[in-house]
């Protein structure tokens, strides 16, 4: 009973984080402000801002499936099909789904329409190193599942991330996977008293970073200890899958603030 009270607190927290998330577009504004400035309004603010922002009904993961089902059933395969791609590929859908999803758009759009947005997606995904045989050796790297697609969060992070559920009695743990380059947004565990974070490096070779400090280097084995209040940010090497587990640490009024991207520019500081 307390692990499925768990699961059901996880799932609610879940919702909720996603309902704070808004899409900020300005496409409609810069390319057709001056030509069209009501249909620029509308694209950016009523489009993005509003239907693509109402997350707590559906998931940007989900939108992105519904979004590029729809762009191919009716045969459109130009740019507007290649940033929809682009986007699920950032809201978390990978190399390996997107080809069984346009594989299962095939059999009922047409197939014709499923080899043009084949040509697209193989472009979207060229540089990614995350296949399902990359995906399968790191499996057979660590001790822990690399579980499920993290799309609940999939908004907060850059790249591709899996979450698999390890336990909810004493503690919560989960292990958390990340593909290379993937990494979390800048954010912080909020508690009044108490509260914080523990990662302990499970498989391959990541970076945790708090604000000010250097980025700190997370092997098998390296456990890191986060304070409540603290910005920072944890991720994948750029040349690497990884794995750590999560623990929550108790504490009064806890929460999760997340807050802006970690800049490629950032980023690739890290070697």
């Amino acid at each position: 009973m307390r692990k499925i009270s768990s699961i059901l607190l996880f799932s609610i927290l879940t919702l909720n984080v996603m309902a704070q998330q808004k899409i900020v577009q300005t496409a409609g504004r810069e390319q057709l402000g001056d030509f069209a400035p009501e249909f620029a309004r509308l694209n950016d603010d009523v489009l993005f801002g509003e239907v693509w922002s109402r997350n707590d009904l559906l998931s940007l993961r989900d939108r992105s499936l519904v979004t590029i089902t729809s762009l191919i059933s009716q045969g459109i395969t130009d740019s507007s099909l290649t940033y929809h791609l682009q986007t699920a590929k950032k809201n978390g859908i990978s190399r390996t789904e997107i080809a069984e999803i346009l594989t299962h758009i095939g059999f009922y759009a047409g197939w014709p329409k499923a080899w043009a947005a084949f040509r697209l997606a193989k472009d979207v995904w060229a540089d990614d190193t995350t296949g399902s045989d990359a995906k399968a050796e790191f499996q057979r790297q660590i001790i822990f599942p690399i579980g499920e697609p993290n799309s609940g969060f999939a908004q907060y992070f850059i790249g591709n991330s899996y979450l698999a559920p390890i336990s909810a009695e004493q503690v919560t743990v989960f292990n958390v996977t990340f593909e290379p380059r993937c990494r979390n947004n800048w954010h912080s565990h909020k508690a009044t008293k108490g509260g914080g974070q523990m990662l302990i490096g499970v498989g391959g070779r990541g970076w945790y970073q708090e604000e000010g400090k250097p980025a700190q280097e997370i092997l098998p084995g390296t456990v890191i200890h986060i304070p409540a209040n603290v910005k920072h940010w944890h991720g994948a090497a750029a040349d690497s899958w990884f794995s750590h587990l999560a623990i929550e640490i108790p504490g009064e009024d806890t929460s999760n603030e997340w807050l802006e991207p970690v800049t490629e520019k950032e980023y690739n500081k890290l070697k």
